[in-house]
């Protein structure tokens, strides 16, 4: 049995670096927002409520960057697959990236599944493949706030996510969640 992992808030996350569908790379380390960096773990090419999120995250990237986030969608799918993601999806601003190996997936405590066939969209899902995530990332590298999924379903709504950030940013709300040991 593989050791899960659980992050903290107010703790260090781990690195995270992955090439990028269009070209370069994205590196957690490089990162300088002014409040966060949203990292967004999508399923794959073979999941239409990806698909969804990820429109959804495209068309909220203005609203997103003029409160200093800087964003970035990863799965471990391949380059191909990637990029029809982006280009099929029509993301063509969304940094998308691709090849998270299921290491680094399991040290930023996400769930691992395995591939079924082919889904409703009609794409064969891969053999293995990561659960969503969705994490928000202080300037400094580490964690604010994370919602790890073992399911397809229910993930949290970017309107959402954008008005807890203003709330967070006008109240300097601190992270929560924080204590490690009882």
């Amino acid at each position: 049995m593989t050791d899960l992992v659980t992050l903290f808030p107010r703790q260090p996350v781990p690195d995270l670096t992955v090439p990028l569908a269009g070209g370069g790379s994205f590196s957690l380390k490089d990162e300088a927002p002014k409040t966060f960096t949203l990292i967004v773990f999508y399923r794959g090419l073979h999941c239409p409520i990806c698909k969804g999120q990820l429109k959804d995250l495209e068309a909220k990237l203005g609203e997103l960057e003029g409160r200093g986030v800087s964003v970035v969608a990863i799965s471990s799918d391949t380059a191909e697959r990637a990029e029809e993601t982006k280009s099929s999806w029509g993301l063509p601003k969304l940094r998308l990236g691709y090849g998270l190996d299921l290491a680094s997936a399991r040290r930023w405590g996400l769930f691992v599944s395995s591939g079924r066939g082919t889904t409703s969209a009609g794409v064969e899902e891969p053999q293995r493949f990561t659960e969503p995530g969705l994490f928000l990332v202080r300037p400094d590298g580490t964690l604010y706030f994370a919602s790890v999924q073992t399911m397809p379903f229910a993930r949290p709504h970017l309107a959402d996510v954008l008005q807890a950030m203003d709330f967070v940013v006008a109240k300097d709300y601190p992270a929560r969640g924080e204590i490690i040991t009882l």
